[in-house]
């Protein structure tokens, strides 16, 4: 593969146009679509869709893949050339709440060494962006590895059916069962977010029946829950002592399991970081 050809095809995904893509490679985008085509034609595939912002296609994800590898691979090279002081870079998904609670604890100690850009995504969508080569490694619920990945299991967040004490006052007195969940408004991350729609068809309700509240941040979200907007699932390790917050459904919880996915490359830096998320697993996580 023509590492320039590979390079343009990053820069046309991740700049959103060939204009734009030009002037991140200082070259004219009659270059960068000349490179593009040329890409294209070796390969008899269609990689990008001429559209604004441009799309990559499922062949270009692959070969988007291969050429932020060989950027990482190539810039961790140098960097052991130049100096073990020089900063290295790395891009991860991470869902919200994990994000919100252990993760950048995690990830402190390894701050002064190595740039980290993180995605926020839900946990069920993550992989994704491993797929289409946007991240180099990811925090997911699939524990299917990704083509090109290797995955090691991290634990489990345990989420409880949560809301404040007025608002259980208000809506389950009596007792919480498929008719009054039906009625009380229940608070969502987002269009993504499935766990508060499992607990629901747990309990034989249709998710559609409740009035919901989509607050897509996760401190917001639990502040949305402690204000009485309707109830949520909350993980363990976002409650505190005294928040005025119950869980209010019994013994109901739902474990939602996540993995550690990273390009299958020698990598120094991808391994520091998944030893660093596996320690922060064994005392945050629900570890079997």
């Amino acid at each position: 593969m023509d590492q320039e050809q590979l390079r343009a095809l990053r820069a046309v995904v991740d700049e959103g146009t060939f204009d734009a893509a030009a002037r991140a490679l200082h070259i004219t985008p009659s270059a960068v679509s000349q490179r593009i085509k040329s890409l294209e034609t070796s390969v008899g595939r269609v990689l990008v869709r001429r559209t604004k912002p441009t799309e990559v296609t499922e062949s270009g994800s692959t070969l988007l893949r291969l050429a932020r590898q060989m950027d990482s691979l190539t810039e961790e090279t140098l960097r052991e050339l130049r100096s073990e002081d020089a900063h290295a870079s790395i891009s991860l998904a991470v869902n919200a709440d994990s994000l919100a609670t252990w993760v950048l604890p995690a990830l402190a100690h390894l701050a002064p060494t190595v740039a980290f850009d993180i995605h926020r995504e839900d946990q069920d969508h993550t992989a994704e962006l491993l797929r289409d080569g946007t991240v180099t490694a990811a925090i997911t619920s699939d524990g299917v590895a990704v083509r090109g990945c290797t995955v090691r299991s991290l634990g489990a967040m345990r989420y409880r059916p949560t809301a404040n004490v007025a608002f259980c006052a208000r809506w389950f007195s009596t007792s919480v069962d498929d008719s009054s969940l039906a009625a009380a408004p229940v608070v969502v991350f987002d269009r993504k977010d499935r766990l508060q729609e499992r607990h629901l068809l747990a309990r034989g309700v249709d998710p559609s029946t409740p009035p919901r509240h989509v607050v897509p941040a996760s401190a917001e979200f639990l502040t949305a829950v402690r204000l009485g907007f309707g109830w949520g699932m909350i993980p363990d390790l976002q409650r505190r002592d005294g928040d005025g917050l119950v869980a209010f459904d019994g013994d109901a919880v739902d474990d939602v399991g996540l993995y550690w996915q990273q390009w299958a490359l020698s990598s120094t830096t991808l391994d520091r970081l998944a030893d660093a998320f596996a320690v922060a697993a064994q005392k945050e996580l629900i570890v079997e």
